[in-house]
Order: C-alpha cells, then sequence, then structure tokens
C-alpha cells in the first residue's frame, strides 16, 4: 500500500521568539516492510541551520535553528511511504514460551548462543540489542502492579505470542480511549486507577506489563490509516499521529501489536519512529527564547496512493 503523509505543526506565541532550536522525528523509517521513497519538510519561518541524522535507534532526526525573531512556526513534513503486507506466518510458527523468551532476554546472550556464526533474530546481536528493552525508560517503569496486571495472560507454559495477544486483547477490552483524560506527562498509575487514556498510555501500559516480566517490549510511533464511514467525503486533515508497540519474539524477531484497536499492524500502521518509549520519539520538540504562552494545532493526513 502508497501513502503520502502530510503532517502539519503550527506554534503559535504571544509574542515574538528571538531563537529557537528543534528535533523532528517525521521522516518515516526504512526497515523491510516499510520503505519512504521521499520526503522532504517545509519550514517558516526558514531556517538559518539544518542537518540531518540518525539517533541511536536508527531514526531519521531533522535538526533545525531559527534565529529571526517570529510570533510563528510552522513544520509540514510531506513523506511518500509503500508499506508492504507482511505475513505473521514466522512468528505462528515459533512455539517459545514466554517464559524461555524472559531466560534468553536474562541470561548472557553469548551463552545463548551456539555458534558466532548465527544469523537472524536468534544471534547474539539480536538477543544484546533486544535486552535495552528490558530496562525501565524515562516514561515506563516496571512493577508489581503492572506485573499483576500482565499475569493472567501468561500461565505456565503458554506460548510468547498467544500471551501476549491476549494482553493486547485485555487491554482493549479493559481500557477506555478517552483524549481528555490524560496529557503527554500523565503516569501510568494514574491510567491504571481510572483505566482510561490514549494510544500513547495503552502502548507504554503494555511495555510496562512486559517489561515487569522480563521480556523486551519497545514504543512505536506512526499514524494509522482511517477510512470515512460509507457514504460520507474523507475529511483533509483529519488523521492524527499514533502509537502501538512490539514484543521482541527471539528466532523471529519484533511482533508489533495493537492494543488501541486490538489489532496487528499490517498495510495501514505507517512507522515513523521506534524507541524505549514517548520520550526517544517525540516528533517534533525543541526550545524557545521568548515568546511567552503559545497554542499548538498538528493536522495530519494519510493519503491513499494508486497503486
Amino acid at each position: 500500500m502508497k501513502y503520502r503523509i502530510t503532517h502539519i505543526t503550527t506554534y503559535h506565541y504571544a509574542h515574538e521568539v528571538g531563537l529557537c532550536q528543534n528535533e523532528a522525528r517525521l521522516k518515516p523509517r526504512d526497515f523491510p516492510r516499510q520503505q519512504c521513497s521521499a520526503s522532504r519538510f517545509d519550514i517558516n519561518p526558514e531556517p538559518s541551520d539544518f542537518q540531518e541524522r540518525l539517533d541511536f535507534f536508527g531514526n531519521r532526526i531533522a535538526y533545525f535553528a531559527i534565529q529571526k525573531p517570529h510570533s510563528q512556526l510552522t513544520v509540514t513534513a510531506v513523506s511518500d511511504v509503500e508499506v508492504l503486507t507482511e505475513s505473521n506466518q514466522v512468528f505462528q510458527d515459533n512455539p517459545i514460551s514466554w517464559e524461555d523468551a524472559r531466560d534468553k532476554l536474562s541470561n548472557n546472550p553469548a551463552q545463548q548462543v551456539q555458534s558466532q556464526q548465527t544469523l537472524g533474530y536468534g544471534s547474539y546481536e539480536a538477543l544484546l540489542e533486544a535486552r535495552q528493552y528490558t530496562l525501565d525508560s524515562p516514561m515506563v517503569t516496571s512493577g508489581i502492579e503492572l506485573g499483576d496486571y500482565a499475569r493472567p495472560s501468561f500461565a505456565p507454559g503458554a506460548s510468547l505470542i498467544d500471551a501476549v495477544t491476549d494482553l493486547m486483547k485485555r487491554i482493549y477490552q479493559d481500557f477506555t480511549y478517552d483524549p481528555s483524560f490524560t496529557t503527554i506527562a500523565t503516569p501510568l498509575a494514574d491510567v491504571m486507577r481510572h483505566r482510561r487514556g490514549v494510544c500513547q498510555d495503552f502502548a507504554h501500559l503494555a511495555i510496562g506489563c512486559l517489561r515487569s516480566l522480563g521480556l523486551a517490549a519497545r514504543y512505536i510511533s506512526g499514524y494509522i490509516e482511517t477510512l470515512p464511514a460509507p457514504g460520507t467525503e474523507r475529511l483533509v486533515g483529519a488523521d492524527a499521529s499514533h502509537a502501538w508497540f512490539a514484543v521482541f519474539v527471539p528466532g523471529s524477531g519484533w511482533l508489533e501489536l495493537d492494543p488501541t484497536n486490538n489489532k496487528l499492524p499490517a498495510d495501514q500502521h505507517i512507522t515513523l519512529a521506534w524507541g524505549r518509549d514517548y520520550a526517544d520519539v517525540t516528533p517534533l520538540k525543541g526550545i524557545a527564547f521568548g515568546g511567552g504562552k503559545h497554542s499548538l494545532s498538528v493536522s495530519v493526513d494519510v493519503l491513499r496512493l494508486e497503486s
């Protein structure tokens, strides 16, 4: 499936900003099931400095600075992306139990691999890379409460795939999607207590549950195509950013799951970036000198292109 993603972010400042420095993670990643064929930024006012690089997790980052007074900043990212429909058969054929997956991650990865020539997601390098996602991160701290919530899905000897899929389903059933309840800074404890939140919260919740059991899970930011109701026109700019998570399955790789929609992401999920939690993949962040109070508006359009 091919898409054109248009993401527009506008800041309105009460007073002029004299200088701002920003980082944008708004260029979709390239990886086996997704390729970004074209991407461009339009920044107004025009930046005095603009540089691009990859971060620690391999996400594309654009750094830019504006060194002239301005009362409004608009950042427009336009990307053409192709998302392939991948079979999940490689995961369905992997019977590894969640305890075996945990043990492979908790022990020395070098001792888990019989030969340093082992390739793929059972290699020393893959296990070592995945271990960082078992640790606490700035916005996700493992704990007894999260482990207790996860445990009914993780019966002794249950396959990792079945257990994490059941966890996804339970989050979908037990928690109410409520965009008015949480902010970026709402702690997971509040989400657990009130059983409400948004996609970011549900991804963090699943990640915290898995890490509390010693498993590796990472946060994914991106977009999901939303289709209009039958008989209605598609509204340009009515889409939004989305978030989901992935669990590491030794021998098979990273299985993505979307607890907000209770589904495995396929060709309607477009990936921007991944990391330990939202703090690693914030689409746009920075500092501004001056400006006073400001308002923010975000418009996202996910347009399906003709193949």
